[in-house]
């Protein structure tokens, strides 16, 4: 047994240390990647693989670190199959710009025209909801839409249906003006989707592959994996590092349902920056254009691109993430240079994708991670805990018990347990946050402070019962 083990560490050695280059490029000349790949698999032990693609007029490179899930199992690359969560939504206004540009549908048209007639679309003051507003995150559609049933919080959008979906348009009463402010909406992102399918007569998986994978050359690029990709699938993984379940999207598949590699990626973006030809170029070039300022005096949004404007610098870019994985693609239009970074860990990539675009966006230092050890605390102790706290406008946390057990949600996600490691103190496992609790003299709670990414967010506590 002893030699197996000493074998099997040799080999893993070799695995993880795989880098596989081709081409050359601007991004590497100032950029020690493999360092940082190894940093945060190893050391920060973020992730148990990361995929890293610079690409510019000269050519592309990959770099690649870690495995595909745990201890002995291959080592991830190029073709390495990740879900890329909400950098789906690029696919998803492609297709909206691409019909744009073959004169199919127009931005302004009302969304009402694609959908079945007994769909009551919310609209305000008269102002109808159009394809523009769901690609420009400003419909006044909220995140997530209140009806999902989330029957298994690691596979959240699985059992939403399109019944549910337009049950929920038709009762739904906008909160703002349609056109005047940017919430991210994953739900406005699904829509769009399916209504573009819709008016396709097709599903959004056939017509994300008939205008845009086979154009592209994009054969790793899809929702429904082959065996062949299924067995390139990486783990995902908590960013507590625990293997957790693939997420579906049937009919909200526009918002972030795909999956895709690393070298599938930098022909995309290849694309999208003109350093191939594509008839899809005017399509892409139309999705550049900003469009609405996307809630701070630096970020501008075109159709579901983000326009970062800093550090003299103009960054294109989307990043996405599902329960186990993150992504990460933009690009610099002037230097004509891009980058993708694919992870199978919920903990945040973006600041490694920025850095590499422009040095001057920072990289996260990343500190040992405290051992937390979780007590026990009897049923009656956590009761106390229990309601609802206001983190700001209209965003809640609400905590209820389940038994022995304190869950916790975000509004817009799902429930997630916290574990005790004092009387007031708790943790989550599937990501790096705790949850500090106060009370006031009489020993009930009165506030909530999260502290994540070094940020401490305090809450509230309105209501003794959790919302619904």
């Amino acid at each position: 047994m002893k030699s197996v083990f000493y074998i099997t560490i040799a080999a893993l050695a070799f695995l993880i240390a795989t880098l596989t280059l081709r081409g050359a490029g601007k991004i590497t000349e100032d950029a020690d990647i493999p360092s940082l790949l190894r940093e945060r698999v190893d050391e920060a032990k973020q992730t148990p693989g990361i995929v890293v693609g610079v690409l510019d007029e000269t050519g592309s490179k990959i770099f690649d670190y870690g495995l595909v899930g745990p201890l002995g199992s291959a080592a991830v690359d190029g073709d390495t199959v990740f879900e890329i969560g909400s950098a789906s939504k690029v696919f998803t206004s492609l297709l909206l710009a691409d019909m744009v540009e073959r004169g199919e549908v127009k931005l302004d048209d009302p969304i009402s025209k694609y959908l079945p007639s007994s769909v009551k679309v919310p609209s305000r003051d008269g102002r109808q909801m159009t394809l523009v507003d769901l690609a420009t995150h400003t419909s006044g559609l909220p995140r997530l839409p209140d009806n999902m049933p989330m029957k298994d919080p690691e596979n959240p959008y699985a059992d939403y249906t399109v019944e549910q979906l337009y049950a929920f348009l038709s009762g739904y009463k906008l909160t703002r003006d349609i056109g005047a402010e940017y919430e991210y909406s994953n739900l406005g992102a699904g829509l769009l989707g399916h209504i573009l399918a819709l008016k396709a007569g097709t599903s959004y998986e056939s017509l994300m592959r008939q205008r845009i994978c086979l154009p592209l050359g994009l054969t790793n690029t899809l929702i429904s994996l082959t065996p062949e990709l299924q067995k390139r699938l990486a783990i995902g993984h908590s960013a507590g590092g625990e293997p957790v379940k693939n997420w579906d999207l049937p009919f909200l598949a526009g918002a972030g349902a795909i999956r895709s590699t690393a070298n599938d990626l930098l022909k995309f973006l290849a694309a999208n920056m003109g350093l191939t030809k594509s008839d899809l170029f005017p399509a892409m070039q139309l999705m550049q254009q900003p469009r609405h300022s996307a809630g701070s005096t630096t970020m501008d949004i075109g159709l579901a691109w983000h326009i970062s404007k800093k550090f003299d610098t103009v960054l294109i870019w989307h990043n996405g993430g599902t329960g186990g994985y993150r992504s990460f693609m933009g690009f610099d239009p002037q230097k004509k240079c891009g980058v993708v970074v694919l992870a199978n860990s919920a903990n945040s990539i973006d600041d490694l994708g920025f850095h590499l675009l422009q040095s001057k966006y920072p990289l996260t230092k990343f500190e040992a991670k405290k051992e937390r050890v979780a007590i026990q605390l009897k049923p009656e102790e956590l009761e106390n805990f229990v309601g609802r706290y206001e983190l700001a406008p209209n965003v809640f946390f609400d905590v209820r018990r389940d038994a022995d057990q304190l869950k916790a949600r975000l509004t817009g996600q799902s429930y997630f347990e916290i574990f005790p490691e004092s009387e007031t103190e708790f943790f989550y496992k599937v990501v790096d946050a705790q949850l500090s609790f106060a009370k006031d003299r009489y020993g009930k709670i009165k506030d909530l402070t999260l502290h994540q990414n070094g940020r401490d967010l305090p809450a509230k506590k309105i209501s003794a019962k959790p919302g619904e």
